[in-house]
């Protein structure tokens, strides 16, 4: 079985930083696909601005047109909590012991690891491939997560899709100065968050009138279209 990548997160709204950051990694890892996965009820941090089936469905109409993307429902779907573990859990007893399964996150998600759920756990069933800016060094985490990244480093990639989990690999990308805030700040405000996020993505809301969306924006999306 291929290679497993996924990005998790509330994805409130998604956006083109997010899916440019997954398509890159898709292309720099040469696998298929990178898989989104919205997650249902975060439980480390506040209630995200609109439902998660909401959520999710703004994922899926963001990559309908994208075969690089795709996203996955288990944990809107779920009856249990947002726990990475157990999406962990999941996609490792669908996948079988062999597949490499490789969770990617960003550098701030990484440094508040051990605030997770069991995340001692974490590296039994997928690798951890943390995004950083460029200029990080090592002594930005704690050490604890400076002793883990010592003891599962791994300084090729290449390595993540040989095995089916135990690394951290460490990658400097510069991600697009987009923040899923910025665009609910802009849509509460009155403001167009156009180019910001996928087109199908922006009706969605404007149609939902999600995130404070006034109806004078509904009318001047309706005129433009």
């Amino acid at each position: 079985m291929p290679p497993l990548v996924f990005m998790g997160g509330t994805f409130d709204p998604v956006h083109n930083g997010h899916l440019r950051t997954a398509l890159e990694l898709q292309q720099w890892l040469e696998v298929e696909q990178v898989c989104l996965i919205p997650s249902g009820e975060p439980v480390h941090r506040g209630r995200p601005g609109c439902t998660a089936r909401e959520r999710l469905e703004m994922v899926q109409l963001a990559v309908a047109d994208e075969p690089a993307l795709c996203a996955d429902a288990r944990e809107v779907e779920a009856d249990e909590p947002s726990y990475s573990l157990l999406t962990l859990q999941s996609l490792r007893q669908e996948r079988g012991p062999g597949c490499p399964i490789v969770m990617t996150m960003g550098m701030d998600a990484f440094q508040t690891l051990e605030r997770w759920h069991r995340w001692q756990a974490f590296l039994d069933y997928a690798h951890i491939l943390v995004i950083a800016r460029p200029g990080y060094v090592d002594s930005d985490l704690s050490p604890v997560l400076q002793a883990l990244l010592q003891q599962h480093r791994s300084r090729d990639h290449k390595e993540l899709l040989g095995l089916p989990s135990g690394r951290i690999h460490i990658q400097e990308l510069t991600p697009l100065g987009i923040s899923a805030t910025q665009i609910r700040q802009l849509i509460a405000s009155g403001q167009s968050p156009r180019y910001l996020l996928p087109e199908p993505v922006w009706h969605y809301i404007s149609l939902h009138e999600l995130y404070g969306f006034h109806s004078k924006e509904k009318v001047q999306s309706a005129n433009a279209n």
